[in-house]
């Protein structure tokens, strides 16, 4: 009896020790595997926030493009609109100049009409200039450089008989070469005329245009106060038209009005834009093809 209750003894005792050292492994399987478990799990949750910040990150660029695009299309209705407004003025049927600063302030390339003589004696010279061509700038439109002739533009007092003043007149373009005005003494006319132009406003100096020389006699912008004060003008300006041409004299029609209207290219670029990246980034987040 007491060889079987010692033996059962030592059995219970070497079950019991064996059961108490194999739960050692599942405990320690367990303990470990439950951070590593953690640690996968906020992994995953860090990689969904970056997919979704991505996600809605690139979304950007197709609404950016998109939202330009269509600006461009108001702004190219806006470009129209100007473009028309200045082809109504300078078409419309001229009227007498008034005097009136603040109504010629309104009057910007409206055609006008005056009578009176020049004053060959105080010419001013605007440099460098090429001639006015509708159609060749029309297809320059997109250009920096010209390729017209170099040459000037030829500012001359005029004093107008009906009103009593003396204005200054832009009389065209001369070549280099015609700028001096013993050159061209067939076209220095000084009977009284009708003179039929177009009303234009100071400018100011853009950046990289030279400063006015008023001692030599070059201008690189049209500043009627310096302009009236050196030829004891009033300062109003007018472009003389084409039909104020004379042989031998400075070709008129000198008024710049072609606008540059690249807004269509615009637009096509920027909604291409928007559609392209728009089906990237449906196949990339939302058919999950791979790239």
């Amino acid at each position: 009896t007491r060889f079987t209750l010692g033996g059962y003894a030592s059995r219970l005792a070497f079950i019991s020790t064996r059961t108490h050292w194999n739960c050692f492994p599942i405990i320690r399987r367990r303990v470990c595997r439950k951070p590593h478990g953690l640690c996968s799990s906020t992994a995953a949750t860090v990689q969904r926030e970056d997919d979704s910040f991505l996600k809605w990150f690139l979304l950007l660029i197709p609404v950016t493009a998109f939202g330009l695009g269509t600006w461009q299309v108001q702004r190219r209705k806006w470009k129209l609109k100007l473009i028309q407004d200045l082809w109504d003025r300078t078409n419309a049927e001229p009227i007498p100049l008034p005097l009136d600063p603040l109504e010629l302030k309104e009057l910007e390339y409206r055609r006008v009409t005056v009578r009176g003589y020049f004053d060959h004696s105080k010419e001013l010279y605007i440099v460098p200039r090429t001639p006015v061509d509708p159609q060749r700038e029309a297809r320059e439109a997109g250009r920096l450089i010209s390729t017209g002739e170099s040459g000037a533009n030829v500012i001359t007092p005029f004093y107008c008989t009906d009103l009593g003043i003396t204005i200054l007149v832009n009389r065209g373009f001369v070549p280099r070469k015609k700028m001096k005005p013993e050159t061209r003494s067939k076209g220095q006319i000084t009977e009284e005329i009708d003179l039929t132009g177009i009303v234009r406003l100071t400018e100011t100096r853009k950046p990289f245009v030279p400063q006015n020389n008023t001692e030599k006699n070059r201008w690189h912008y049209r500043d009627l106060e310096a302009m009236a004060q050196v030829t004891e003008a009033e300062p109003i300006f007018i472009d003389a038209d084409l039909r104020s041409t004379v042989p031998g004299g400075p070709i008129g029609g000198q008024t710049r009005v072609t606008l540059r209207n690249e807004h269509m290219q615009y637009i096509i670029t920027w909604y291409g834009l928007c559609g392209a990246t728009s089906f990237m980034w449906f196949q990339k987040f939302v058919q999950k093809i791979p790239f």
